[in-house]
């Protein structure tokens, strides 16, 4: 029980149903998925939860040391697996939380049975032939300025993040969402997302991998998305009717159809 309150784990849907776990992304929270857990619940029973440092999940369960790298948030999602005593579940994954569940599938799997990769980026950096979106200048400026003044840095960042100027309530929910985040938590996580390299992992999924992109990310380019899905094998790729990193909560009934499609073709 401890492991389910560290992580603010909830539980809704139909337990008969195969299990499908989502998972945030950076500066975000489980109440991102809000749009998502209606088109689910009917017929599959869903895993909430926040990673340790955001949300509503256990401050006092932060370390730094163990998240200072993506196998401490994979190791969180193993052990709540575990907790719950889930087997084959479909892990759907926000931006780098993607790479978490990869990470995960590889760790544990009898846990994880399928994957669904939200707007994934296996590097960020840009690196001879691979378009990760950014130079190196551009992360360490991004950092230090992250660093220097977070809420300024979330103020700007987050809309062009969310990328619907049409909307500027979706821009401001992000901003407040990264606003809410503990500022020394969320340089740790940043640093550990925008640093990370998980291209070579991506050749050891075995299990059947949906990925979403949007049709403009600043943070994912499609780029991304197409050597993601050369790198993983069997993949489906999917572009979406979306513009942003936020696709599901963006484009919601886009986002879901794929979601719910992927998951009445699993076995």
């Amino acid at each position: 029980m401890d492991i389910l309150r560290r992580s603010n784990v909830n539980v809704v849907g139909d337990p008969r149903g195969r299990t499908v776990m989502l998972a945030h992304g950076f500066g975000c929270d489980q109440n991102m998925w809000r749009l998502t857990v209606p088109a689910l619940v009917p017929d599959h029973r869903v895993v909430l939860f926040d990673y340790v440092g955001s949300g509503r999940s256990d401050p006092a369960a932060f370390d730094e040391s163990r998240y200072s790298s993506l196998q401490g948030y994979a190791d969180d999602v193993t052990e709540v697996c575990a907790a719950l005593d889930l087997t084959d579940v479909v892990f759907v994954g926000h931006s780098v939380s993607a790479m978490v569940g990869v990470l995960a599938a590889q760790q544990a799997p009898e846990r994880i049975g399928a994957l669904v990769l939200v707007v994934p980026s296996p590097c960020y950096l840009e690196d001879g032939d691979y378009h990760g979106g950014f130079t190196a200048g551009d992360i360490d400026e991004l950092l230090a300025s992250l660093e220097s003044n977070y809420l300024g840095w979330s103020a700007a960042m987050a809309p062009a993040i969310m990328g619907t100027p049409d909307r500027p309530e979706l821009g401001e929910e992000l901003t407040n969402s990264f606003c809410a985040t503990d500022p020394v938590m969320a340089r740790i996580f940043a640093r550990t997302t925008f640093l990370s390299d998980s291209r070579e992992d991506l050749a050891t999924v075995r299990v059947p991998t949906l990925i979403l992109e949007s049709t403009e990310d600043i943070i994912a380019p499609r780029q991304v998305g197409a050597y993601v899905h050369a790198a993983v094998a069997g993949s489906t790729l999917v572009t979406l009717d979306a513009t942003g990193h936020c696709p599901h909560l963006s484009a919601p009934d886009a986002t879901n159809a794929a979601i719910v499609a992927f998951l009445a073709g699993l076995k």
